[in-house]
Parts: structure tokens; sequence; C-alpha cells
């Protein structure tokens, strides 16, 4: 079955989509723009890490996955082959996917997963997006390992809007399992407790000098006296915001989350669960070797966490005797720094395009919960006090369809998989983030969607709330960046907040993490149609429901509405 948005106009979708190919080839001889192929063969293949040697889930048979380098304009034609056990789906984390939410990629949202033995093609231009995005798998707990760079450059004769570095260098953190990712989920969704920690950090997939058996595999990046390299900071961490530094060297924010930002000198830098950082580095040391390092941050009160430390080695061409120098990083639980680092960042237009007035006024408490047991202290219940933990938006505990993805079911009509009903606002109004109620903390379980006009005007106040504890959430909206109008601590007051918003130069992300026990206001016009996720970047939330999606309807004529379906997609 061909899933348009009526299966009557198969033949017209073909034509227009030969059309589209002769218009792109045509647009491209002119903007010298590219069409890149690729396969992604996914598979498992041996992998040691700290002494032990697993069969871990890989694109190409790398970890990390390959890097994927273009420039503004170019288009991506990527053919996954599933050769692994699982089930599995690829997400382009910061590529906005006009009007195609079809390259998205998170499972039962926008696509069924590939499954084994199955292949899909992921077809996207990238439009007026320039930057350090990457890629990785959203089906589960699969992004463990199965991840990559996509790093887009600007368009040729354009240049960056900072100094030209010598050298660039991708610098993903990941985390480490010391056994098989799914499995720890898997045991943590029966029991209903949090799952197992990480047993390493890792850069660019390798643990570093700090941890057994790692110590002839550490990466290390080449340097000369003098030199400004360009770091490409992108946290794939399945459940870990971090802090990085390299010691005894300044570094340069001058992007985040693929937008360029005003410039500022830091000597740490907080990345979360999804969000990139680039900065620039000057090699103005003795010569020799210098740690590069990153470890937790974690705002959670009483949380087991990975308290480890990964490092990598900035070595310069002249090397000295001396063993490596370690930065000092922040205490894990250092809040002030990790504040400090975000209310730096500014979009470097002096006049952002921000929306003033707003359509759609929303407000979303975000954070955990607890479901209760009928029968407490079970094998399945090892939650807090007997319980299971969970996790909402507004109270409402997202529930992932199986029967059909979400895009599928809209487009073919078909009801019963979601309902559009999420409430805007919490269905009780309550002090977020002071001692509530226990019995506020039980969510409901549902597949609600928020519904929006094709160009409304939206603003997201994004609550976090002390139930179970404050934390910060990394929030992921994919399809769209928007301007991170304001953050603060405490409750959002409506009345006195709004006037301290930044409507100048607020930061333009994809990605943002809501202050522990405070809140993060964002804008956008929703000028993407499809079904947009949004969620929590730390996946172990994410798994307990931490989640909607925003419908955003078709506007007026093709280049308002979503693009026909492709013939490959992936039934369930």
């Amino acid at each position: 079955m061909v899933l348009l948005r009526n299966p009557s106009k198969q033949s017209s979708a073909c034509l227009l989509g030969l059309l589209a190919v002769f218009t792109f080839a045509f647009l491209a001889s002119f903007t010298e723009a590219k069409v890149h192929f690729h396969k992604f063969v996914i598979e498992a293949k041996p992998v040691k890490r700290l002494c032990r040697t697993h069969s871990t889930i890989t694109v190409n048979g790398q970890f990390p996955g390959p890097t994927l380098e273009v420039r503004n304009g170019d288009t991506l034609v990527i053919k996954a082959i599933n050769k692994a056990q699982y089930n599995i789906s690829l997400h382009w984390h910061g590529v906005k996917q006009l009007r195609n939410p079809w390259a998205d990629g998170p499972e039962y949202v926008t696509q069924c997963p590939i499954q084994p033995g199955r292949s899909y093609t992921y077809r996207y231009t990238l439009e007026n997006q320039e930057g350090t995005m990457w890629w990785h798998a959203h089906s589960r707990w699969l992004r463990a390992t199965v991840y990559g760079a996509l790093i887009v450059r600007p368009e040729k004769g354009s240049r960056y809007p900072f100094p030209m570095p010598k050298r660039e260098f991708p610098v993903m953190l990941g985390q480490w399992w010391d056994r098989n990712p799914l499995d720890v989920l898997k045991q943590a969704l029966f029991t209903g407790g949090a799952p197992n920690v990480s047993d390493a950090y890792t850069i660019n997939g390798q643990p570093g000098d700090l941890y057994r058996c790692s110590n002839k595999e550490t990466m290390k990046f080449p340097v000369r006296a003098g030199e400004t390299i360009l770091l490409r900071i992108i946290n794939s961490a399945l459940n870990q915001e971090l802090y990085f530094a390299v010691a005894n060297h300044k570094l340069t924010v001058v992007e985040a989350d693929a937008s360029y930002t005003k410039p500022f000198t830091t000597s740490v830098v907080m990345v979360g669960p999804g969000q990139t950082t680039n900065v620039l580095l000057k090699a103005d040391q003795s010569p020799g070797q210098y740690y590069m390092a990153a470890r937790a941050y974690e705002s959670g009160q009483n949380q087991a966490f990975d308290n480890t430390t990964t490092t990598a080695i900035l070595e310069y061409k002249s090397v000295s005797s001396r063993p490596p120098l370690l930065p000092q990083l922040p205490a894990f639980n250092d809040t002030n720094t990790a504040s400090a680092f975000a209310s730096r960042v500014k979009s470097l237009k002096s006049k952002a395009n921000v929306p003033t007035k707003i359509d759609n006024n929303l407000f979303f408490t975000v954070g955990l919960g607890l479901i209760n047991c009928t029968n407490p202290n079970s094998p399945r219940c090892q939650g807090p006090n007997g319980t299971r933990l969970a996790a909402s938006i507004n109270n409402v505990s997202f529930v992932f369809p199986r029967r059909n993805s979400l895009m599928q079911a809209y487009i073919q009509g078909q009801h019963g998989v979601f309902t559009t009903d999420f409430p805007p606002t919490p269905p009780v109004k309550f002090d977020y983030t002071g001692n509530v109620s226990q019995g506020l903390w039980q969510p409901t379980r549902g597949t609600k969607l928020l519904k929006l006009k094709f160009g409304a005007r939206v603003q997201i106040v994004l609550q976090d709330t002390s139930i179970v504890t404050a934390e910060e959430h990394p929030m992921h909206l994919h399809g769209y960046s928007f301007y991170v109008v304001g953050m603060g601590t405490g409750n959002f007051n409506p009345s006195t907040d709004p006037a301290k918003f930044n409507l100048i130069d607020p930061p333009y992300r994809n990605t943002i993490g809501t202050p522990p026990g405070g809140w993060a206001a964002i804008r956008f016009v929703a000028d993407n149609p499809g079904i947009w996720l949004l969620h929590c970047h730390i996946d172990s939330h994410l798994t307990w429901g931490l989640a909607t999606a925003l419908l955003v309807e078709n506007g007026v004529g093709l280049l308002q509405s979503v693009q026909y379906a492709p013939l490959d997609l992936p039934r369930c």
C-alpha cells in the first residue's frame, strides 16, 4: 500500500516526484549544491571497551558511526539497511525537514521502524542551515552506539562569521555500558526503577586514560603552536548532561545547536544530551599534552549517576615529556556554573526575528512522577517507595503507538491511534517547584497531540516541577529551532517575567534545558507542517513518557503542505 494523502493520487505524486528531481537538478546547476548518496548498514559488530568485547550495534561497522560532511543547500540520500536483530529508525538531529516529516525518523511518530532485513531511504535537503548537527537512532536505547556527526558548512563562496580555523574536529561525548544497553533498558522497564548507570563516558567512542584497558586507544587531537582550531562538541550521551573543558586553554563559543552566537570566552562548557556547541581553541600554551575532559553535571537530588571522567588529549606537535594536565571541572551539582554558561549564549544577529505577537500561549509542566502499584515493592514495583517511575508533560505521560506511526495514521485518516486533546496548560495549577502534594504525583497515560494552525506564532513556557526531584530537562523539538526568550528559577510568573524576556538577541536552539526548579520560555512560528515530537533528550525520561507531539496543520497550497509519503516508507 502506498502511503499518500489519498491513494488515488499515486500517479500524480509520482509525477510531482519526477518534477521535483528535475527542478532540483536545474537549480543545482546554478547553486553548486550537491546530492550526497550514502549507504548505512546497521549491524552488530564486535567492539572492545573496558577490557571486554561486546556485540555492538554499529553503522558500517563503525563506532561512532560515519561523519557526514555537506554544505548548506546540499541534499542527502541515505539508504539505511537493517541487518541488526532490532527494529530501528534514524533521526537527523537539528535538520528542520521542511514539509518532510517522513525523513525525521522517530519511530512510531513520523515512521514505523525499519524491521530486521528491511531498508528505508532517507532523503532531505539542508535548507538555510549550517553548523554542527548529528544523527542517531531514534528507537529505544539504540542511540547509545548508533550515532555520528553531521557537519553542514556554508555554501561555496560563503565564510564562517569568525576567523577561519586551521583545523576542525568533531568531539562526540557519549556513554558506554559494559553490557547490552537494551538489556539495561529491559531490566528498568521490568522493575519500574531507574536504569543502571553507565560504566564510562567516551570521547569519539573512547573512554580515555582514566579507565581500565583504555589508554592505548585514547583519542588524540593534533595541533601546532599558535594555531586556532574549531571543536564541534556534541553531547550524544544517552542520559547525562556533561561539563567539558581543556586543561590550561580557553574556549571561545561561536555556535550552539547549529546557530551562530555572539562569541564569548569560557573555561568550561555545559552541554546537555542532544545539544551541540562549537568552540574556537587557540594553541597558545607551552608545547605538550593537555587533557580534554568531560564528566557529569547532575542537577537532580539523590539521583544515581556515572561519576567517572572521560579524557582525550590535545597534543602539540613538539611534545614535552611531561604527563598530560587535567582541566579543573565544576562539581557534579554545580548548577550556578551551568546556569551562568546558558545565560551567556546569545544569537549573533543584532536583531533576531522573534515573534512578538503570540497566537498560542502554552504552559507545559515537565517532570517526573510515580505510578502507584497495587502490590508495592513487588519485582515490578522497584521505584521510590514501591512505585514505578514515570514522567509527563502537563500530567500526561506519553504513550507511543504500535499499530501505526502518528504521521501515517494522520495522513491515512486512521482513527484510534491518537487524540488531539493535549492540554495547553496543566489540568491542575499548583506550586510547581514547592512541596507538591503526593496526590499530584501520578500522571495519566495517553497518546495526546496538540494541534496548531499553520503560521501560528507560538510561545511555550517549559516549567520544571519538584515532583520526585527538581531536575534540568533538555527539551528537544523536532522539525524546528526556536528562540529561548527567557529563563528563570522558581515558578514562572506570567505577570512579571515576560517583561524580562530577551526579544533582541535570544539564542536560537533546537534543544534547551529547563533550569532545575525553574522555567524556560521559547517562541517560534509554526510554519513546518507535520507531526513533530517534543521530548526530553534524557532517554530514560523519554521512556517514562516525558514527551508529546505538535500537529501542525497544512497551510495553503503545496508549499505549505506536507510532502507526499515516499514509496518505501516502512509499515508497522
